[in-house]
C-alpha cells in the first residue's frame, strides 16, 4: 500500500488508497500535522452529518486563518464544477465540531458571500496563489 508520507507530489496522490483516511490518521497521530505533499499545510478535520443520510463523517480540509481567529475553508473540491459533499452537509447542519491540532471544539459554519467573500478570497490568494484556479 502506498503511504501518504511517501508521496511528495500532489499528482501522485491518485496512487494513495483511502487518501482521506490516511490524512485523518496522520493528522491525529501527529498533533494536527500531516506529511507527504501536505507537509506544512494548515489542515483541520471537519465533522459533519450527511444531509440526506444522517451519517456522521469527518473530512480533512485546508483552512486559512483570519486575523480575528476565524478559520475559512473553501468548498472548491479542487476546482471541480460541483461543491464537495461536506459543503451540502454543513449547509444543512452548520453546528458541528472541528479538530485543529490536538483540540476538538464546536463551531457554527457560516457561508460568506458578496463583498465579504471577495475580500476574503483576495487574502486567500495572497497566502496561496495556486488557489486562483479553484474559484467558481
Amino acid at each position: 500500500m502506498t503511504n501518504l508520507r511517501d508521496i511528495k507530489d500532489f499528482k501522485d496522490l491518485v496512487n494513495v488508497p483511502n487518501l482521506n483516511e490516511q490524512v485523518i490518521d496522520d493528522f491525529r497521530a501527529n498533533g494536527g500535522r500531516v506529511g507527504g505533499p501536505y507537509e506544512g499545510a494548515l489542515i483541520i478535520l471537519v465533522h459533519h452529518v450527511g444531509a440526506k443520510t444522517g451519517t456522521k463523517r469527518v473530512s480533512p480540509v485546508m483552512y486559512f486563518p483570519q486575523e480575528d481567529g476565524r478559520m475559512v475553508i473553501v468548498a472548491s473540491d479542487q476546482g471541480a464544477p460541483a461543491n464537495p459533499a461536506w459543503y451540502h452537509n454543513l449547509k444543512a447542519n452548520p453546528r458541528t465540531d472541528v479538530e485543529a491540532g490536538a483540540e476538538t471544539f464546536p463551531v457554527v459554519v457560516k457561508e460568506i458571500t458578496g463583498e465579504q467573500r471577495d475580500a476574503v478570497w483576495g487574502g486567500i490568494l495572497a497566502m496561496a496563489p495556486a488557489w486562483a484556479s479553484s474559484r467558481r
